[in-house]
């Protein structure tokens, strides 16, 4: 009989199916996680074949890393004007790296891959306990994980990678807590849903969603096991606790900027139109998946594609009603449609004050991925209609119901739905975009899990063979794009060395904002930003660039800098080519490389100091 439960318990672990055993117990044995190791090795892969590093900041992270640096020499945590976010358990992770390794950007941003990682391997565990099986859940995971938008996010210190694992560790508690047999198998998940997601929210606020509504959403399935309700209250009101004493100690923060829930001169138009083509980027992100819709167009009724293709022609006039007054017109409507961190011109930016940068994506390009993508739409929504009320093709994986899904998932997207519209009302003012496309990670996820099920039951059993094809081609886009951004970055920093060489400072220098709020703070406490609430005197007004200097992107934010030199993608920007040599940087795949040029800031009847060579 032992050896017979030994063959039973080895066939378990090679399949990962239930295995009976003699008596009629019905036992799972789990066996390695492979499909789980597998995603998070193909995104550390990934992301190291791109090349990401840069020693300067990229989009936000590069105050966030001095943070880290301070933390590292002085056990405290210092902000420096720019963070509205937590940021704390991700700078101690951070400043951990720097300890072993010494500072450099690199090696605080590296930190973030080891999380990535993590949250990879999680995110396909969490598939395959929705109710989606294996195979499918691990192609699923690698859609989303080797999309542009998380590896070029991966590469760098941004908090929106962190904040995203503490929501996945808490939903991935609560569908265990819902799945345990016994009786203190739903208590212990309760409390590490409650525990991983209060602590690894820190570095993101927003994240804290879990313990608010996803945690209580899971109470409520649970209500039936008393012992569970009450401990997972108990928990959850801890969690809630140990939140506001993060909120308060954040508030006696000096230097933080703390997002102000007013606004006046809320422009309606622009705001729709941000969500409208905030929320088309969400499917083009999964399109490996959305794509697989597309046969099933061909399957419905005239009537019903008509109707649906009425739904889109009314999209299209509502972009061109309310975005007639963004630049770009048409282009608007292609995808990618936020254009940030995912554009035509690759990856986050690149942006300077001056020039154009090259184009990655073309126009025929971006014309093919939206009818893919709108396509992919067109054909999930007919087959919603076409399938209403019918029954699934296929059962169900083992794992939550549509039910347990939805009411986990339900109220946390309605809610991060509310907390992103507070957000653009509080922020369409300030200069800043008010919706941008890495806000959309967590609705990704709950996009991720509804489609690939979906498909699983109502389409068919497995994803097709085509779906890997398609996540390859997705990833090899994402891995290109990050390495074009890290080596955008490079660039503006051999142009900078080039031009210390040569006695210019970095203060007389227009380098992009992102480079400047690092040269900020090597003169400055913090960042000259109005948002700062303490200390009250922290923001000075800054007085206007000389009359004839050329315009600086957020100005204001750094008054040690008085441009003298610009860098610019073209030569004859400003006041044209200073004597300084331009600098090329590789873009992959084999296309003409991108070049930066130094141009002049002030008018030539101004006569350019001549800088002593250091």
């Amino acid at each position: 009989m032992l050896h017979r439960n030994s063959a039973i318990l080895a066939c378990c672990i090679l399949t990962g199916k239930p295995t009976i055993f003699p008596g009629g117990t019905l036992q799972l044995v789990r066996r390695y996680r492979i499909p789980a190791l597998f995603c998070a090795v193909a995104v550390v892969v990934c992301e190291l074949i791109s090349r990401p590093y840069a020693d300067t900041g990229i989009c936000d992270d590069g105050p966030y890393i001095l943070v880290a640096q301070t933390l590292a020499a002085t056990g405290h945590i210092v902000f420096n004007g720019w963070s509205a976010a937590m940021l704390t358990w991700q700078l101690y992770l951070g400043a951990a790296l720097i300890k072993v390794f010494g500072f450099s950007f690199t090696t605080v941003r590296l930190s973030t891959l080891p999380v990535a990682a993590a949250l990879a391997f999680f995110l396909q565990r969490t598939l395959a306990r929705a109710g989606i099986n294996e195979r499918n859940a691990t192609i699923g995971t690698l859609a989303l994980v080797l999309s542009p938008l998380y590896l070029a996010l991966s590469g760098t210190f941004m908090s929106d990678i962190h904040g995203l694992f503490a929501v996945l560790l808490c939903l991935y508690g609560c569908l265990r807590a819902l799945q345990s047999s016994t009786i203190r198998g739903p208590i212990g998940w309760l409390c590490f849903a409650v525990v991983a997601n209060a602590i690894f929210g820190t570095s993101r606020q927003v994240a804290w969603l879990g313990v608010l509504v996803m945690v209580p959403s899971t109470l409520w399935l649970l209500r039936a096991k008393r012992r569970a309700l009450l401990a997972g209250a108990a928990a959850t009101l801890a969690g809630v606790f140990f939140i506001l004493g993060c909120l308060v100690w954040l508030k006696h923060q000096p230097y933080t900027t703390p997002e102000q829930l007013t606004a006046s001169n809320i422009p309606v138009a622009y705001l729709v139109n941000q969500f409208v083509r905030f929320s088309l980027d969400v499917p083009f992100l999964l399109l490996p998946i959305v794509v697989l819709f597309l046969p099933e167009v061909r399957k419905s009724r005239g009537r019903v594609i008509a109707i649906v293709c009425a739904g889109f022609l009314g999209y299209l006039f509502l972009v061109i009603y309310t975005g007639g007054h963004l630049r770009g017109g048409f282009w608007t409507l292609l995808e990618p449609t936020m254009g940030d961190w995912v554009s035509a011109s690759g990856g986050f930016g690149p942006f300077l004050s001056h020039g154009t940068s090259p184009v990655f994506l073309h126009a025929d390009t971006q014309m093919l991925l939206t009818i893919l993508t709108f396509g992919g739409l067109l054909g999930l929504i007919t087959s919603l209609i076409r399938s209403y009320g019918m029954a699934p093709v296929t059962d169900s994986a083992p794992g939550a119901s549509w039910k347990e899904v939805g009411v986990i998932l339900g109220p946390f997207l309605v809610a991060y739905v509310l907390l992103l519209i507070v957000r653009a009302i509080t922020t369409v003012n300030s200069g800043t975009p008010a919706i941008i496309d890495r806000y959309a990670l967590e609705m990704l996820v709950v996009a991720l899990i509804l489609l690939v099920r979906y498909y699983q039951e109502r389409i068919q059993p497995q994803l097709p063979i085509v779906s890997v094809l398609l996540v390859a081609i997705m990833a090899i886009y994402s891995v290109i794009v990050t390495h074009n951004m890290f080596a955008f970055y490079r660039a503006r920093v051999s142009i900078a060395a080039e031009l210390l060489a040569a006695g210019v400072p970095d203060t007389s220098v227009d380098n992009g904002w992102e480079y400047n709020i690092n040269v900020e703070l090597q003169h400055a406490r913090s960042i000259n930003n109005r948002a700062i609430v303490l200390p009250a005197d922290a923001y000075v007004p800054t007085p206007p660039l000389p009359a004839g200097t050329c315009d600086m992107v957020w100005y204001d934010f750094y008054p040690h800098i008085h441009p003298l030199f610009g860098i610019s993608f073209g030569p004859d920007d400003c006041y044209g080519p200073a004597p300084f040599a331009p600098v090329h940087y590789s873009r992959w795949p084999g296309l003409t490389p991108g070049t930066l040029y130094v141009v002049k800031y002030t008018a030539p009847s101004n006569p350019t100091p001549v800088f002593a060579h250091p």
